[in-house]
């Protein structure tokens, strides 16, 4: 189950979506969030709902692909839905029941909430390499350097901590499967049985974490790397006409869900 974990990857392709600046895709994902929070009714969750499809659609990702990146959220979703239901004031299902029709409607709007907020956040990392991920932050956070903020050290911890996620999956599946070969037993037994049989987990996934960490910091040094200070980027980020036509839309989206909001649809 952990190898289909997807968060943090890298899908390269030819698409529209991939070809767009970095910078355009930070500045749409986090118009893309302040538009998700303010859908208040089905028709603010059927925008969003259209437009994430459109992105993923252009993107050319596998829904398999995104259903992976649902998958590790599945208790959170649930335990949201239960809350939601139960806990919602309103006119009964039936009566002397707990569940309210409102608390229905409240349930399945914040299940599609999470969906969506995953599904769209996902998308940036799915088509945008972890370089020129580093370089559109750096590049939209340089006006912090001049109340000395570190932005390069920054990114580029964001960066590493992005790039290393998938590799530390593996890394945990791997020692897993070795000591299920041993005959440790992580599916049955009771909540503090199965996290006890974790344990043997941890250790060497530390060491090997630890270890990778060491390698990439004697990796840099031998490379001469001193910070952000002097240095150049191999491929330069160039806005086309494209992410500015990307960046309207964006905004006009933001309008509507805003209008939705203000007119209480």
């Amino acid at each position: 189950m952990l190898k289909d974990i997807t968060l943090g990857q890298y899908f390269p392709g030819n698409t529209v979506v991939h070809k767009l600046d970095a910078r355009t895709k930070i500045i749409l994902t986090v118009v893309y969030i302040v538009a998700l929070f303010q859908a208040k009714n089905w028709a603010g969750y059927g925008l969003v709902t259209l437009v994430t499809i459109l992105g993923v659609s252009l993107s050319k990702i596998r829904p398999r692909n995104m259903f992976k990146g649902i998958r590790p959220m599945l208790v959170i979703i649930i335990l949201t839905a239960a809350l939601n239901m139960f806990y919602t004031p309103g006119t009964p299902v039936r009566p002397g029941w707990i569940i309210t029709w409102e608390g229905i409607t409240r349930a399945a709007q914040m299940v599609l909430r999470i969906v969506l907020l995953i599904s769209g956040t996902f998308l940036l990392t799915y088509t945008t390499s972890p370089i020129a991920l580093t370089d559109g932050m750096e590049l939209l956070m340089n006006p912090l350097k001049k109340i000395k903020v570190p932005v390069h050290e920054m990114t580029m911890m964001m960066s590493m901590a992005l790039r290393f996620i998938p590799t530390l999956i593996s890394e945990t599946d791997k020692i897993m499967s070795a000591q299920k070969a041993r005959g440790a037993d992580f599916e049955t037994g009771s909540l503090p049985q199965r996290a006890k049989a974790l344990l043997p987990i941890l250790v060497p996934l530390f060491v090997s974490a630890f270890k990778r960490a060491d390698e990439l910091a004697v990796a840099m040094e031998s490379r001469c790397y001193h910070g952000g200070e002097g240095r150049t980027r191999m491929k330069q980020l160039k806005m086309e006409r494209r992410d500015y036509i990307a960046l309207i839309l964006g905004a006009l989206f933001l309008v509507c869900m805003f209008a939705l909001k203000r007119l209480g649809i």
